[in-house]
């Protein structure tokens, strides 16, 4: 729809999935136990008011076959190692008594040992991604490590996503591919008007295939309450919690509202908690600039680059490739089209994980020769789009959780500002032909936000947080990390690289650090630096 998206962590799934690859593994086990001489205090086990029912709830675990979105999906949560739930929540926190909502839950357990800790819950981000997808691809690499050994993992996907329920919808299949395809570079008042015209249509369809109340109730406010009786059900008198990307605003969020039933937390990817939307994404746009760079030197410097051998001229390079696809968009052999838009994500997925790159430089040089599947197949991978032509809920969640999580653009001024900005920044996705005041969905959202950017309070935080920030990171900028690990009195942990996020993706300086702080505690010096891998 609009030219400009915000897309701060959206394929983690992915990323992780390029990290981990294999089948997940072994194991079960139960007995949930505290390191030793960890004060507990009675918040961490009392029920808030209201919400006793909740919070004293046994998960009924069981096959995690049902929870199956995709053949993918029905392979991996085959194994016996794996178990899972629904966890009952309610949908507005305000009426406890109300509708409630169901949230999926996957756990690979622990060995039974007295060396359990208890759980290790994560979050991949998005916001709009699916945190038991990635609990179980993160269980195949930690099996055999000492986390994997006194945590269980688990996974949950939060309220409105995946297959938690009630999900949220927007857009049918074939009306995602009509959205994709469509051209919304025409900056003139009429194409700014066709565009806001989509996205009303859109918010439209949110409203009627989710309801209101339900759109009312996603926002990462109500996920970390979502999350804290989740650590209740698990039998946890304290949370444990690594939290990638946009997990990190779940974590710090967390840590606010329930500053005294932190054990440990691990925030990677950060975002900024007090930082305008419209800066954090032309810092983003800015980061995805870097990140093309980077790839663009490596490319110049290998035979066969699609584009050219000088540095200087690869952004140019790069826009003489995708913008005809503007006017002509390329026709692929299943009956699709390769649109610009679609060229542009499926280069911006490419550029979250360096390991992909190789992919982009084949996927160029196809579309040099007149050839866009290699370009499509990235773009479907980070719409998630399922070879029947279905798509998994992840891009609405995220339009619905961003909505209500940050203030509107409501001024037309205001959003070409912005769009402006961003081209400027990040010129390799200038289309070329001028700047759109276009607003987006959430300037037309029938729901008001139910959070604003504010630097957390957390003077009784029971456990510092790690944070852990790439230099390079193409999605979530470098200071953010700073300015997060600042805000929650946290340490933090530079990781020199250009990809986004770090904790358990092949960097054993990382990985040491984050295994010492989550088993006992253990922060690392000021000024603590990892190598690149």
């Amino acid at each position: 729809m609009t030219a400009v998206r915000a897309t701060a962590g959206r394929p983690r799934v992915l990323a992780v999935r390029a990290a981990l690859a294999g089948l997940v593994a072994l194991l079960l086990g139960a007995c949930a136990q505290v390191v030793p001489g960890t004060a507990v205090p009675d918040a961490a086990v009392s029920a808030p008011p209201g919400l006793e029912v909740f919070y004293g709830q046994d998960l009924a675990w069981g096959p995690c076959a049902p929870f199956a979105a995709t053949e993918e999906d029905r392979q991996i949560y085959a194994d016996p190692g794996l178990q899972c739930a629904r966890l009952q929540v309610p949908l507005d926190y305000a009426q406890p008594q109300g509708r409630t909502a169901s949230i999926a839950v996957l756990r690979h357990a622990a060995p039974r040992s007295p060396e359990r800790i208890g759980s290790l819950v994560i979050n991949p981000g998005g916001p709009g991604a699916s945190g038991i997808q990635t609990a179980a691809y993160l269980a195949t690499s930690l099996t055999p490590t000492e986390v994997g050994r006194r945590f269980d993992v688990v996974g949950f996907d939060p309220r409105g996503v995946g297959e938690s329920e009630p999900t949220i919808r927007c857009l049918e299949g074939p009306e995602r591919d009509a959205d994709r395809r469509d051209d919304d570079t025409d900056a003139s008042p009429t194409g700014v008007a066709q565009t806001e015209a989509e996205e009303q249509q859109t918010v439209g369809l949110c409203t009627q295939r989710t309801g209101g109340d339900v759109l009312a109730n996603v926002g990462t406010r109500d996920v970390a309450r979502d999350m804290d009786v989740l650590r209740a059900a698990l039998g946890d008198p304290q949370l444990t919690y690594l939290g990638y990307s946009y997990g990190t605003r779940i974590g710090s969020t967390y840590a606010e509202q329930f500053p005294r039933n932190v054990r440990a937390m691990v925030l990677d990817g950060a975002l900024d908690p007090d930082q305008d939307p419209t800066a954090e994404l032309i810092e983003q746009g800015r980061g995805f600039q870097g990140a093309f760079d980077a790839f663009a030197r490596d490319c110049t410097s290998r035979p066969n680059c699609p584009l050219g051998q000088d540095p200087a001229q690869t952004t140019r390079a790069y826009q003489d490739l995708t913008r005809p696809l503007i006017s002509r968009p390329l026709p692929l052999p299943d009956g699709r089209v390769l649109s610009y838009s679609d060229a542009q994500q499926g280069t911006i997925n490419a550029l979250y994980v360096e390991a992909y790159w190789p992919r982009l430089v084949r996927a160029l040089n196809d579309l040099r020769a007149g050839q866009g599947s290699s370009l499509m197949t990235l773009s479907d991978e980070y719409y998630e789009r399922n070879p029947g032509g279905t798509y998994a809920s992840s891009q609405d969640a995220f339009e619905a959780i961003r909505c209500v999580d940050d203030p509107r653009v409501t001024d037309p001024a205001q959003s070409l500002a912005r769009a402006r900005a961003y081209n400027e920044v990040a010129p390799f996705l200038d289309s070329g032909r001028g700047v759109s005041s276009a607003r987006d969905s959430c300037a037309f959202w029938p729901v008001p936000p139910t959070s604003q950017p504010h630097i957390p309070q957390v003077a009784d935080l029971s456990a510092r947080p790690l944070v852990v920030s790439t230099t390079g990171d193409p999605a979530t900028p470098y200071q953010a990390g700073v300015e997060l690990a600042r805000a929650l009195n946290g340490a933090l942990l530079t990781k020199v690289g250009d990809e986004h996020t770090a904790v358990f993706q092949n960097s054993r300086c990382v990985d040491d650090i984050a295994t010492r702080y989550l088993v006992d505690g253990t922060l690392p010096p000021p000024d603590a630096t990892c190598p690149a891998t």
